[in-house]
């Protein structure tokens, strides 16, 4: 039993910097807002893009 919890342990402190989490950086109230503003204004150019494609899987 503490064998695994050794293991979860270890998993836990390695996971952040595996996955790049420890190196967070946020964004202030206006880069949000204008992230937001450009996420929402693609999909309504390409909608009225007859030429334009949506990235697919």
């Amino acid at each position: 039993m503490a064998k695994a919890r050794r293991r979860i342990d270890h998993g836990y402190r390695e996971l952040p910097h595996g996955l790049g989490l420890d190196h967070f950086q946020g964004r202030t109230l206006a880069q949000r807002y204008h992230h937001g503003t450009a996420a929402r204004a693609f999909p309504a150019l390409m909608r009225f893009d007859p030429k334009a494609r949506m990235p697919g899987p």
